[in-house]
């Protein structure tokens, strides 16, 4: 079925003579074939791919003593940092971190533009792991598409089929390798190989393994243009003095195709040959040449490709580079620049980066190595025994948040007479939890002095050997003899 809309063009008064343009309201996808290119900016892409799948494939791999060294214990709700263990009470440094994440992309978006996409967003990282594959076995781009126009043969069908075989094998081990930051890695290769693994695990697996391979093989700069949030937000973090993947248009037009010998000034071109090189780099298919445009992901494939034909028509570099709206319209050079940098907006992310920062270190050098919870006997409320005293019974749960044997003193305070029944002392393994029962008394005559009802009251844990101390509020009920 055929979507368009007709729209009149012309004088209104002449309703005959009206002409009628057809406009698609949907239009299939071409598909992009990037270039293969090499330069400055891509030698940082591919450290930046290295460094971050270095981090993520071989993390879960370390040892931390007994134990992974990054591990996500849901079942135990335990979750190990090289030697920080976290429970889910432990949640506001996750926000702490959350909260860091987000005013760094804003700073490093203020300053510079897209850098996390062009250089470390997992799509664009596993962008350019599969098609770096899809090259090694398809060839570069002009192979690639005169591969897929052509007949399907024995060829093709060998390449195709090893390129999906080595997209599903990356996707799947990608997939395990997520899976093996929440069971230990080591114990999920051994049920992988034995098939043993749980539905969960299976699950997972499987579908972040495909999510891989959907995003990365096939729909790639579809995620950043229509799916990613941060493409249409990101103009609200640009002004004019933020760096961008910038073309020289005063230099660079007007446009034309020339000889290396012919002297472009007499012959009235700017410095843009109108190769097209810069196109057909970019993993986005547009032309930066039209100026600033959402697709844009900062990856500067376009920047090098620029640089290497200006190399090879002996012109200065830099027709296509990293530069800011007020820098190329003043002719600014590198050092105004990098004053220019330091404006309002980005010292204000940066104080905030900061304080954030040492707030969440500081929390972290002076935290309390243990959990303390207290939890009323909902069976009783309070109860009279012997000789008249009055007893709350009462649920303690201590976490040993150290990896090593800790022992705790255990008291409370809060009310004359309050006498202690229960364990005094605790000793916890590495890393355990453990719940146990305990009962406070008051005597008659300091029942009757309180009076009766909910009276305020301190539980304390104290660790031995050190001054680190839990106070946990309670409440112990009074009531009548």
């Amino acid at each position: 079925m055929e979507n368009s809309a007709p729209i009149p063009q012309g004088s209104q008064a002449s309703d005959e003579a009206a002409e009628y343009k057809k406009i698609w309201l949907y239009q299939a996808q071409s598909k992009i074939y990037p270039r293969s290119v090499s330069g400055l900016f891509s030698r940082w892409r591919w450290a930046m791919v290295a460094l971050t799948q270095l981090l993520f494939y071989g993390l879960p791999w370390l040892d931390w003593g007994s134990r992974q060294a990054v591990l996500f214990e849901l079942d135990s709700r335990r979750f190990y940092i090289f030697g920080l263990v976290l429970y889910p009470q432990d949640f506001i440094y996750l926000t702490a971190m959350l909260l860091l994440s987000a005013y760094a992309l804003f700073l490093f978006t203020a300053v510079a533009g897209r850098l996390w996409c062009g250089y470390t967003c997992p799509q664009t990282v596993y962008s350019e792991i599969f098609m770096w594959i899809e090259r090694r076995i398809e060839g570069d781009r002009a192979a690639r598409m005169r591969l897929d126009q052509s007949p399907w043969t024995l060829e093709k069908l060998g390449r195709k089929a090893g390129k999906q075989l080595a997209w599903i094998a990356l996707g799947l081990w990608t997939g395990f390798t997520f899976v093996g930051y929440f069971t230990p890695i080591r114990q999920l290769a051994g049920a992988v190989l034995s098939l043993g693994t749980g539905p969960w695990e299976t699950f997972w697996v499987l579908f972040y393994g495909f999510a891989t391979y959907g995003n990365a093989g096939y729909m790639r700069e579809q995620v950043c243009k229509y799916m990613c949030p941060y493409a249409r937000f990101q103009s609200a973090m640009f002004d004019k003095d933020t760096l961008i993947i910038s073309y020289d248009a005063e230099r660079g037009e007007p446009r034309g195709a020339r000889g290396k010998k012919v002297d472009a000034k007499a012959a009235g071109l700017g410095s843009c040959i109108d190769c097209n090189l810069c196109v057909q780099v970019c993993p986005t298919g547009i032309d930066i040449r039209q100026g600033l445009q959402y697709e844009c992901i900062g990856c500067a494939a376009c920047v090098d490709v620029c640089d290497g034909v200006m190399d090879k028509m002996g012109y200065a570099r830099g027709l296509v580079r990293y530069d800011t709206q007020h820098g190329l319209q003043n002719h600014w050079d590198r050092g105004q620049l990098l004053r220019r940098m330091f404006r309002p907006r980005v010292l204000i992310y940066s104080a905030i980066l900061f304080l954030i920062s040492g707030a969440l270190l500081w929390s972290l050098l002076t935290r309390t190595p243990f959990r303390v919870n207290v939890v009323r006997d909902r069976a009783a409320l309070a109860r009279q025994v012997e000789d008249g005293f009055i007893e709350n019974v009462y649920r303690l749960q201590i976490m040993n948040g150290t990896e090593q044997v800790q022992s705790y003193a255990l008291s409370a305070e809060g009310l004359d007479g309050l006498r202690w029944s229960g364990p005094e002392r605790m000793s916890l393994a590495p890393a355990e939890a453990r719940w146990v029962t305990l009962s406070l008394r008051i005597p008659p005559e300091s029942a009757q002095a309180a009076g009766t009802g909910a009276k305020p009251i301190l539980i304390k844990a104290r660790m031995s050997g050190s001054d680190k101390q839990r106070v946990e509020k309670s409440t112990f009920v009074v009531i009548r003899p």
